[in-house]
């Protein structure tokens, strides 16, 4: 399957995730919710590590800890969010993550001085957190903020996330090996915030949640894995953005959410944001500087 269309399933995965942790927030506490997805994905992962004979040693384990560390806390932070906010508001903030690409693009073109700042790049990043204005402005209550704050920190470290992913395919590691050591963070992780929080009474409800989450998520995990080794990364984290479009329906048909036509508007901004920074990352460099030759 080509990386375009992988993004594609994984976004849609992701928004049934989302819906599944929404419900599972009722019961659960993040971290707990963390850490079932984390130990359904890390059995998953090691299965068909085993069945493929890719094995689960890896020469690279710093940038596997890196790689998890950004992702785990982007999780805890999205699903936090998630039991907050409504659901497309959440999917968008988590989304800016390619906005957030840029932004760091653009930073380390002022620190090191290797090319001119793309003035639309600049105007791109603009209209991403202005459209991030729109979504929360009309949409949330007071004491919905901290849920947005959490919301648009997970986009800032999924972006760092996904470029520790780009850069593990390119050194070869496979996706099942990626996800293994992503999911043994979670597992760690999700296991320490519950010793603070103390462990949930299960139900069957919360434990089919539970199930659901970890098989959606590790399912997506590993298509956008995938995608990210064998594609470009901003045009993946355009593509990114019709997790929102799934989220938006899921909330209108699942949990009765309407949206403004600010937040609307919102959303199209962050989106067209988000595929500008994807064009404009792609574009070839202009001649080159003197401080480039």
């Amino acid at each position: 399957m080509s990386a375009p269309w992988l993004m594609l399933c994984a976004s849609l995965l992701f928004a049934t995730m989302g819906v599944c942790v929404k419900l599972a927030s009722e019961l659960y506490q993040a971290g707990e919710i963390v850490f079932y997805r984390g130990l359904v994905g890390m059995l998953v992962a090691a299965l068909l590590a085993r069945s493929r004979g890719s094995g689960l040693r890896t020469d690279v384990p710093a940038m596997h800890f890196w790689r998890s560390l950004f992702g785990v806390v982007s999780l805890g932070l999205w699903f936090h969010a998630l039991g907050g906010l409504p659901l497309a508001t959440a999917m968008t903030l988590n989304y800016m993550s390619s906005v957030w690409m840029a932004v760091f693009l653009l930073a380390s073109t002022l620190l090191l001085g290797t090319s001119p700042v793309d003035s639309r790049l600049v105007a791109a990043v603009l209209a991403g957190f202005a459209g991030v204005a729109l979504v929360l402005r009309p949409t949330l209550t007071h004491d919905q903020l901290g849920y947005a704050l959490a919301g648009l920190l997970s986009g800032m470290t999924a972006a760092l996330a996904y470029l520790q992913v780009t850069t593990l395919g390119r050194r070869g590691e496979p996706e099942t090996r990626i996800v293994f050591y992503f999911a043994v963070g979670g597992v760690l992780a999700g296991a320490l915030s519950m010793l603070w929080t103390g462990i949930s009474a299960h139900s069957w409800r919360g434990a089919a949640l539970l199930c659901a989450v970890g098989a959606t998520a590790t399912a997506a995990q590993l298509m956008i894995t995938r995608a990210y080794a064998i594609g470009s990364t901003l045009s993946n984290a355009g593509l990114q953005y019709t997790g929102i479009l799934f989220a938006v329906a899921y909330g209108v048909a699942l949990f009765g959410e309407r949206l403004s036509w600010l937040a609307v508007f919102g959303m199209m901004l962050i989106v067209a944001a988000g595929l500008a920074s994807t064009w404009l990352g792609r574009m070839p460099r202009p001649a080159s500087t003197p401080s480039e030759s």
